[in-house]
């Protein structure tokens, strides 16, 4: 099957016509697999990454291996194969890290999903992908472009094992809805390296999810910008990171455009020896985005000791004409009033604190629109729990940077 690229998606594949920031914290994308250099670990967007347990993805060696693929398409929706040349003159950005020039490169195809203009789906589109073996490095670019004035939720559920590199494009077009929940439910021994590029068009909205659970090393990065005014995009996550795991996760918002909005809120629990969790948060308000309002947010909550989690909000201001800016971190044990609240009412301490942990996580699930996915991670979430011995932590006071730098 190959999917022809058309014009369908109005302003959104246009170019913008902005100077490149110069910033460590988000270098120039493009293409070009050689103006990505090989990091050494010692960059700002590297040095909480081990690198050797990318598995060799930075070399870039090619393969032909796939990882398994099933979906189920609402009526309307298409998903096939596009030249690469036309997937890349599709407007959104180029790869941010070498990662992402990678996939791109050594993808073979690029799959194209396509939600037409006007369309309402009656159903989420829900893509499952699937590896055999840690030994088979996958390439991947994917792109999903949505037309103007369509609504739409889609799944994309990652399990098994493989050594992955994903490149995913995402063009919202003018007064489109979106929602994209991704599920990073990995066998413990694979590598995930993931980037989301989205561009926002005219009044549109995207919600985007990721769900990370599993896996050796997760790394994925997810950058927004928007192609005119009105544009909304909100960003959460839940993640659960066990006894070694190295969950990290990275955005950067760039509001390119005026009256546009964001909202990041990411959410994680650690428990085990060397879990490690990361997350860095960055929203540059550019010269021309007057009148905009963002917010992001990373909680923390450290269940055990030997578990370590960083986390780095960022925001780059050049325009005082701003409706609302700020940021928060924070990081600690269990809150003690919950605790005492539920304690006081007959609840076994262990019992409450698991409590604690899914009310914790549940703002962040009870917004994902498809019910029996929110009763799978509520599942998921117990499970995690199960294995941990949650009754002979100390209780600590939290740590962080509420609205630290922020104008609100």
């Amino acid at each position: 099957m190959t999917t022809t690229v058309d014009n369908s998606v109005e302003n959104i594949e246009n170019t913008l016509e902005l100077d490149h920031v110069e910033s460590h914290l988000h270098p120039e994308p493009t293409f070009d697999v050689d103006a990505h250099p090989v990091p050494m670990g010692l960059e700002e967007i590297w040095r909480f990454t081990p690198l050797k347990r990318l598995r060799g993805l930075l070399e870039g060696t090619a393969s032909d291996a796939v990882l398994q693929r099933e979906e189920q398409l609402p009526e309307g929706v298409s998903l096939g194969p596009v030249p690469a040349d036309e997937a890349r003159a599709l407007g959104v950005n180029a790869p941010f890290d070498r990662l992402g020039a990678l996939a791109a490169a050594n993808a073979g195809e690029t799959l194209l999903l396509d939600v037409p203009a006007n369309l309402e789906a009656d159903a989420p589109v829900h893509l499952r992908l699937s590896g055999s073996s840690v030994d088979d490095t996958v390439w991947a670019h994917h792109v999903i472009r949505v037309g103007a004035h369509a609504s739409v939720t889609i799944v994309v559920d990652h399990a098994g094992s493989a050594t992955y590199d994903a490149l995913t494009r995402i063009l919202v077009g003018d007064s489109a809805r979106v929602d994209v929940v991704t599920i990073n439910d990995w066998a413990d021994d694979a590598v995930h390296a993931g980037q989301y590029n989205v561009r926002v068009g005219r009044d549109a909205s995207i919600r985007l999810f990721e769900i990370s659970l599993g896996g050796d090393l997760v790394r994925t990065s997810v950058n927004v910008d928007y192609a005119g005014p009105g544009g909304s995009a909100d960003l959460l996550g839940v993640y659960f990171a066990d006894a070694g795991q190295h969950i990290e996760h990275r955005q950067f918002v760039d509001h390119t455009a005026p009256r546009t909005r964001s909202n990041v809120e990411y959410k994680g629990a650690l428990q085990g020896q060397d879990a490690h969790t990361v997350w860095i948060g960055n929203v540059l308000i550019r010269k021309v985005a007057e009148g905009i309002e963002t917010f992001e947010q990373n909680d923390n909550l450290v269940l055990t000791d030997g578990a370590k989690a960083d986390s780095v909000p960022n925001l780059e201001i050049e325009t005082g004409d701003i409706a609302g800016a700020g940021h928060a971190s924070t990081t600690g044990r269990f809150d003690d009033n919950h605790l005492f609240y539920l304690q006081s009412r007959g609840i076994e301490e262990a019992e409450a604190r698991r409590l604690v942990v899914h009310g914790f996580f549940n703002d962040v699930i009870r917004r994902i629109a498809v019910p029996e996915l929110r009763e799978r991670l509520v599942e998921a979430i117990e499970a995690e729990l199960a294995g941990a011995d949650l009754s002979g932590l100390d209780r600590r006071p939290q740590t962080g940077t509420p609205a630290e730098g922020g104008v609100r």
